[in-house]
């Protein structure tokens, strides 16, 4: 069996981290921090430019029509780069959404999925349980749960109230809004099993960031462990230090198989993709937590200071840490499909 990315889906991945490297630098997210939205729309027209916007968008309504396996990749790169635009959310858990939504809201999925591909509007989405909802401000539809519900929303038929995130990146906000009949799209079971391949999709996009912020702060700390000298020598030849980012690149790789097989098993959708997800979330917000903390002894004090670029990411890894469920929530559902007898045990049956 093969498990390696095509040529393609390394090619396209490349492109975009060019693109990252060039546009999404510190000093924009810095710039970003300090601006009314915290958002841009000329890195949004650039987005779309690339056709990020499009990809999982179905080829009938002008989109690329690919899946998760295709994406997660590029998702790493937004984490790697610290995108503070909400690509993965639209992409990987908003689009997917609308589109899975009955033939009797084809208008709606006409009306928007066409234009989010073309880069004419915006996404958010809430997650089932958490009162706050990221990017809301510059929404032009929103997807919120009530219950079992999903609902479907105009800007001009809620009201926000802006909440701070220990990232500056996060926008975050509570949504006020009355349910209707008018607004409500799925009900019911329909409604049950698009939220919860919804959390899988968010689990899966937040997972993906993660590692990509982990090996961004790893850069970082080796970067700085050589330009900083102690004793006439880098920081970085002491063999303490090297401990310390070598125990973070083996997270790193470790977290990597359990990732693509959540990828590949969201965009089959095959079963036990729960416990799969969940896998993945964790190793990798473990890769990316252990990340920031080796990276901050690395650099000392001065790993702390506003000025240094590792607050960047520290922050957004702390942040992502408790999007899309926190960590006792899918050890739980790894737990329940252990002792469910969903997951076999065994050397011969688990990854």
């Amino acid at each position: 069996m093969d498990f390696t990315f095509s040529d393609d889906q390394l090619l396209f991945q490349d492109n975009v981290r060019a693109f990252f490297t060039n546009e999404v630098t510190p000093e924009l997210i810095r710039e970003l921090w300090n601006s009314e939205s915290g958002r841009s729309d000329k890195l949004w027209a650039q987005l779309t430019e690339l056709g990020l916007p499009a990809l999982t968008v179905p080829e009938a309504f002008g989109g690329l029509g690919m899946d998760e396996l295709d994406f997660v990749l590029l998702a790493q790169e937004c984490g790697y780069a610290g995108l503070p635009e909400p690509l993965v959310d639209t992409v990987l858990v908003g689009v997917p959404l609308l589109s899975a939504l009955g033939g009797e809201h084809d208008e709606l999925k006409n009306r928007w999925l066409g234009r989010i591909a073309e880069g004419q509007a915006r996404l958010a989405v809430g997650e089932p349980g958490n009162p706050l909802v990221a990017d809301a401000h510059v929404a032009d539809l929103l997807l919120l749960p009530h219950g079992d519900e999903v609902h479907a929303l105009l800007p001009q038929a809620v009201r926000l109230t802006r909440n701070a995130s220990l990232d500056p990146s996060r926008q975050l906000f509570r949504v006020d809004w009355t349910p209707s009949a008018a607004t409500c799209v799925a009900a019911g079971e329909q409604g049950r099993l698009l939220w919860a391949a919804s959390r899988n999709r968010g689990s899966l996009g937040t997972a993906a960031q993660l590692l990509g912020l982990a090996k961004r702060m790893v850069d970082l700390a080796v970067d700085y462990s050589f330009e900083r000298k102690q004793f006439g020598k880098p920081v970085g030849s002491f063999q303490a230090v090297k401990h310390l980012m070598a125990d973070v690149a083996v997270q790193i790789e470790f977290a990597k198989g359990p990732l693509y097989r959540a990828a590949y098993a969201v965009a089959r959708g095959l079963t036990g993709q729960d416990a799969q997800v969940s896998h993945a979330r964790l190793v990798c917000a473990e890769a990316a937590l252990l990340a920031a903390k080796n990276a901050i002894q690395t650099h000392g004090a001065m790993g702390y200071t506003w000025e240094v670029d590792l607050q960047l990411f520290m922050k957004r890894a702390w942040a992502l840490d408790k999007a899309w469920g926190d960590r006792p929530w899918h050890k739980t559902r790894i737990r329940q499909a252990l002792y469910g007898g969903a997951i076999q045990p065994g050397a011969g049956n688990t990854f």
